[in-house]
């Protein structure tokens, strides 16, 4: 059973940030998780990051006064998706991926929902570059959605693709799949890209001991479910498929070499991916 106490939704009061609050809001509702919306002020001075070069004591009330306007703003924001919801409302100032790492360290969050890219007034918050570090540094899943722009009507979960490189990370990664789409009741699909073989006797090789492998893990997890093996680059192999699954998530694995670090073609598949990815 997966268990959800807290999902960490990074807030910047933007329209086009709906569609990120809603599908967060969609998740805590159905775990029964606390919402912690995070606002970060992007604040930056010399005299804050070195205070040592400086002399004397350093101003911080205009940094105190503006993090109370903005909790304030959160407080009276009103949406209609955080209704009966339990919500944490948390202001802070600095970089924006460094506070979120910390604040999802803080609160050994769960899950965390942002979109791969941030839009309107507020978009520097969340920009590619600051969900790439988020991804990076911390050691709980993520959730992204490159297509986040508009609000869609949240639908329950009845596709799930997982994609594994039959490497030391695949149980984790399938193990997280598969409970994910149990709280749902939905279907499985494990995707496996191999190599384009030189001849038809390589592939049919190939494939055969990929299938092999996938149905011993599987079996071992208890896993019930549909194997795919595609042929090609990993990226492109696995968009595809969970393209043809019309996968409502996907679920990808970061490298097992220190917290959040993205294997090579996890960026890809975020970016292109037509439904959101869950890397774990």
């Amino acid at each position: 059973m997966l268990k959800l106490s807290n999902i960490l939704l990074p807030f910047d009061f933007s329209e086009q940030g709906k569609a990120a609050a809603r599908c967060a809001a969609a998740l805590a509702r159905h775990f029964h998780a606390t919402l912690t919306l995070l606002h970060v002020n992007e604040v930056y001075s010399r005299a804050l990051a070195a205070p040592e070069e400086f002399h004397g004591p350093v101003d911080t009330g205009w940094i105190t006064a503006l993090e109370l306007e903005r909790l304030r703003e959160m407080e009276s924001y009103r949406d209609p998706d955080f209704h009966d919801l339990s919500i944490l409302r948390v202001v802070v100032s600095g970089d924006p991926a460094q506070r979120i790492t910390e604040q999802a360290h803080k609160e050994k969050t769960g899950l965390i929902v942002m979109p791969t890219h941030g839009y309107g007034p507020f978009r520097r918050f969340l920009l590619g570059s600051v969900t790439a570090k988020v991804l990076h540094d911390v050691d709980c899943p993520v959730w992204t959605g490159a297509h986040m722009r508009e609000p869609p009507r949240w639908k329950a979960v009845s596709n799930v693709v997982c994609a594994i490189d039959n490497g030391s990370a695949s149980e984790h990664v399938l193990s997280w799949a598969r409970d994910f789409a149990d709280e749902f009741g939905a279907l499985v699909t494990v995707v496996h890209a191999i190599p384009a073989p030189a001849t038809e006797d390589e592939r049919t090789m190939r494939t055969d001991l990929a299938r092999e492998q996938i149905q011993g893990l599987m079996k071992k997890l208890g896993v019930p479910g549909v194997i795919d093996i595609e042929g090609g680059g990993p990226s492109k192999a696995v968009t595809t498929a969970a393209a043809q699954a019309n996968a409502d998530v996907l679920v990808i694995g970061r490298s097992p070499n220190g917290p959040g670090r993205l294997r090579a073609n996890a960026y890809t598949l975020i970016r292109e991916s037509t439904c959101p990815v869950v890397s774990v």
